[in-house]
C-alpha cells in the first residue's frame, strides 16, 4: 500500500470530495443529511470554512483523493470560538487502511497550531465502530450519546459525542 499524501484541500479536489460525501449520504449513517449536496454547495461550504480560518485537508493516494477531513465551528456563539467540530470521510475503497487516522492526526495538529483548545466529534450512529475507534485512538473520550435523534433509512439513529483537548486546552486562557 502506498503512503497517502495529506495536504490542504484545493478547489480542484472538491469534485472528488463531493462524490465521497454523496456516497456517505446515500448509503451511510455517518451523516444525517438525506440528499447529497451538489458541487456548488460543497464549494460554498469549503469557502465558508476557509474564510473562518479552519483547516480542510485531503488524503491523496495513488493520485486520487481517498478521503478528506475538516474542522469547523462547534457552535455559533462567541464563547465557543476555541472549540471545533471535526469531520472525516473516506472513499469506501480507502477504509481500514490507516488513512482516516493520518487525516485526523494532521487535523488535530492543524487545529492546535491555529489556537483551538477543544475538538468535538459528533458521530452519526452509535453502531459506527470504525469512527468511534478512530477517535479513541486519537485521544478522544466519550462524553455522551444522544439516543434516537436522527431518522434515516427508516430507523432511528443515535449520535455519539466524543471530545479531545487540544494544545494547552483548559489550562490557559487564549488571547483573543
Amino acid at each position: 500500500m502506498s503512503n497517502p499524501e495529506i495536504r490542504s484541500t484545493t478547489e480542484a479536489d472538491l469534485a472528488s470530495i463531493t462524490a465521497i460525501y454523496a456516497q456517505a449520504v446515500r448509503f451511510g449513517t455517518a451523516t444525517f443529511e438525506l440528499v447529497p449536496p451538489d458541487l456548488a454547495e460543497m464549494t460554498r461550504r469549503y469557502h465558508a470554512l476557509l474564510d473562518g480560518g479552519f483547516p480542510y485537508l485531503v488524503a491523496v493516494l495513488d493520485g486520487r483523493v481517498a478521503g478528506y477531513a475538516y474542522a469547523g465551528p462547534y457552535r455559533p456563539r462567541p464563547a465557543y470560538r476555541f472549540t471545533v467540530e471535526n469531520s472525516v470521510y473516506l472513499d469506501p475503497a480507502a477504509h481500514r487502511r490507516g488513512i482516516g487516522l493520518k487525516l485526523l492526526q494532521r487535523l488535530i495538529a492543524e487545529c492546535e497550531a491555529r489556537g483551538f483548545r477543544q475538538m468535538i466529534a459528533v458521530i452519526g450512529d452509535s453502531a459506527n465502530a470504525g469512527s468511534i475507534g478512530l477517535h479513541r485512538r486519537c485521544g478522544f473520550g466519550m462524553i455522551g450519546t444522544h439516543p434516537n435523534v436522527g431518522l434515516k433509512f427508516g430507523r432511528w439513529l443515535d449520535t455519539v459525542m466524543m471530545q479531545r483537548a487540544l494544545g494547552k486546552a483548559e489550562t490557559t486562557v487564549p488571547a483573543d
